[in-house]
């Protein structure tokens, strides 16, 4: 329930709903959870496993990177703009998925209305997963070539080969998919 308010919230613009709308059935309620709040989703994995940490998880490990005060101002003015642009891509791509919804519960699906709404998701995808990756991109020419190997090292990363685990994803077992929600 706490996610269909929150669905019926984030797309309404505001911060109290007064009906929570449906889910689109082509996302599961942790999907939309994670769109609406802008996490990661693991859009970022291509970064974050070749040294290219993500803003999210170095404000995290600020104190055992030994961020400067301005690292971490940088880094949460690299985060809060990721975070503002995903929370809004995020909306438009449940909203687009509703329409999707729709479309397939009609009777006769109209082709070209299937097209459009295809290509839309595709593009909004395409520019949530482009937000992230520059994040991460933005985020590691912040911080010096020790740090990076240290934040490696605490997220459990071995780039080109496997980890500590055996586990080629290059991400600790307690971890899994590394870039999961709520991460960047």
């Amino acid at each position: 329930m706490i996610s269909l308010v929150l669905c019926a919230t984030v797309l309404a613009g505001g911060s109290r709903a007064a009906e929570p709308a449906a889910l689109p059935k082509t996302l599961s309620a942790d999907d939309v959870r994670a769109y609406l709040a802008g996490e990661g989703m693991g859009l970022a994995r291509a970064a974050e496993l070749n040294g290219h940490p993500g803003p999210k998880h170095v404000l995290e490990l600020a104190s055992q990177l030994g961020l400067t005060p301005a690292q971490q101002a940088a880094t949460e003015n690299v985060f809060a703009s990721m975070h503002r642009q995903a929370v809004a891509l995020g909306r438009e791509v449940v909203a687009r998925e509703g329409e999707l919804d729709a479309l397939f519960a009609a009777v006769d699906v109209d082709e070209a209305a299937l097209e459009r709404t295809l290509d839309e998701i595709g593009r909004l995808q395409a520019r949530l997963r482009g937000v992230h990756l520059r994040a991460h991109l933005e985020t590691r020419h912040l911080l010096t070539s020790e740090q990076v190997s240290a934040y490696d090292r605490l997220r459990g990363h071995r780039r080109g080969g496997h980890d500590a685990h055996g586990s080629s994803a290059g991400v600790r077992d307690d971890d899994p998919g590394g870039e999961e929600r709520g991460r960047p």
